[in-house]
């Protein structure tokens, strides 16, 4: 039992120094993808038998891979998604953690089992990830990913440790998620706003050159905008470009 402490500790103060990284990603403002990518390489060090991880996403969309540690794994992933059957998706579908051997399911998934193979994975692991959301169910975002070169890896105490890692990551992701909405909020004002100036710049210029009101004037560019069939805003930048290039 002695000898098993050293290692037991050690394992402990990786977890201790993965969480100690998930907070880091709390705190910051990150967009949605360098959340995914800080969740799977903070995974990678938390779990020593880890050579890669990935993470696939679910949800509303078709199967993809969103974040990894080395790309040479995703074809492992991309066999998966394409079959529509393997460990990440079983995780994701089940809602349970999936661990075990590259050979245990060579007839299940024959498909994961030869990429995997090809690359010399011999163990991984796949567990859940969801957002909570409140009001409502959870949203099921996908899986994490671990593989592993090692037949023995991913043991027992691994995947409790990814079960509570993936209800902390979904944080991270939930934090990321909010604020690349926030951020494309603000950009989708700050065109809209420049486009409102486009637009009123432009039927100035239509009033003073064809003496008419600012209704006839805009009236103007959305006739034009329906004989191209283009948006407004793009006939009045097209416009304040010609009479900028005129008087050039």
């Amino acid at each position: 039992m002695d000898t098993d402490k050293p290692d037991a500790l050690e394992r402990l103060d990786l977890t201790t120094e993965a969480l100690a990284g998930l907070r880091d990603i709390f705190a910051a403002e990150e967009p949605l993808a360098t959340a995914l990518e800080r969740v799977a390489v903070t995974a990678s060090r938390l779990i020593p038998d880890a050579d890669a991880v990935t993470i696939t996403r679910l949800g509303r969309h078709e199967p993809d891979s969103v974040a990894w540690t080395d790309e040479r794994y995703l074809e492992i992933d991309k066999h998966q998604h394409a079959a529509d059957r393997g460990p990440c998706l079983e995780a994701a579908r089940s809602l349970r953690p999936v661990r075990a051997s590259t050979n245990d399911h060579r007839e299940q998934w024959p498909e994961f089992s030869a990429a995997a193979e090809r690359i010399g994975v011999q163990a991984y692991l796949s567990v859940p990830l969801l957002l909570e959301a409140e009001g409502r169910e959870s949203e099921l975002v996908g899986a994490l990913n671990l593989y592993s070169h090692t037949a023995a890896a991913f043991d027992p105490f691994d995947e409790a440790l990814m079960r509570l890692f993936s209800v902390a990551a979904t944080q991270a992701i939930s934090n990321g998620a909010r604020w690349q909405q926030s951020r494309d909020q603000v950009r989708n004002l700050e065109i809209a706003l420049a486009s409102r100036a486009e637009i009123d710049q432009a039927k100035g210029i239509l009033m003073a050159v064809h003496r008419c009101t600012a209704e006839e004037a805009f009236e103007k560019l959305v006739e034009l905008s329906q004989r191209r069939n283009v948006k407004v805003r793009q006939i009045a930048k097209e416009f304040l470009d010609s009479v900028l290039q005129d008087s050039s």
